[in-house]
């Protein structure tokens, strides 16, 4: 049987229903091949998991990279909750050596497939969330997430930023560095919206908004990447 206790340590949750703990674990090829096994698998949690997951990378990213439109906190989200990064972070948990499969499934390596163990630490998810609640699964997901902030980091840090992604766009086709003019600053001094336009060469290519000047002309330079056809 599966060691919960121990388990439980490991993830520092401890659990008020352990069941949901045990659902987590439950591979779907166990129901196949033990019929006296009267517990569901773990997809249900699996899927309250995956959706609350992406809920709580989204939140801090948004929070975390202002500077940041649309497109580059998707790609950063993407990473953070993509099959190979969850699988890494259920590895560092031991889940694979806690999941229940079918012996089909177990002698076919089921237990270090990425996918099994993505969906079981997803599953995992959901478990905390429905036995603590909302703001413990938060915690624990951005505890056990925080090893691969890191990397998330690094590739924004080497991801060009629309402004020098347009200047260099422009300048391989041989035309001026794009011009910004400021069209618009409304509202008080402690919540200033800056309104910004730019310009190739006196045609407009795109307007932006933002808290800050800089921020609007980011927008701005990403507006005009997305109507040149630049992603």
């Amino acid at each position: 049987m599966i060691d919960l206790a121990s388990l439980q340590e490991t993830l520092g949750v401890c659990f008020k229903d352990i069941a949901l703990l045990q659902e987590a674990l439950v591979h779907r090829s166990y129901l196949n091949e033990s019929p006296g096994f009267s517990g569901p698998s773990n997809e249900r949690l699996e899927f309250l998991g995956d959706a609350f997951l992406g809920f709580v990378v989204a939140r801090k990213l948004h929070a975390d990279f202002p500077e940041l439109q649309e497109g580059g906190l998707t790609r950063l989200r993407a990473a953070l909750v993509q099959t190979r990064t969850l699988a890494r972070v259920a590895e560092s948990l031991g889940l694979g050596d806690h999941l229940l499969m079918g012996k089909g499934e177990e002698e076919t390596g089921g237990r270090h497939k990425p996918r099994n163990l993505a969906s079981a630490f997803e599953a995992v998810v959901g478990a905390v969330l429905v036995d603590q609640g909302p703001a413990a699964a938060e915690e624990f997901v951005l505890r056990k997430l925080d090893p691969e902030w890191g990397t998330a980091l690094i590739t924004k840090k080497l991801e060009k930023d629309p402004k020098s992604k347009l200047q260099e766009l422009l300048q391989a086709n041989h035309h001026s560095p794009p011009v910004y003019r400021l069209l618009a600053s409304t509202g008080p001094d402690h919540a200033r919206l800056f309104t910004v336009e730019v310009l190739d060469e006196g045609i407009p290519l795109g307007q932006g908004t933002g808290v800050s000047k800089q921020g609007a002309e980011q927008a701005a330079a990403q507006a005009a990447l997305e109507r040149l056809g630049e992603k």
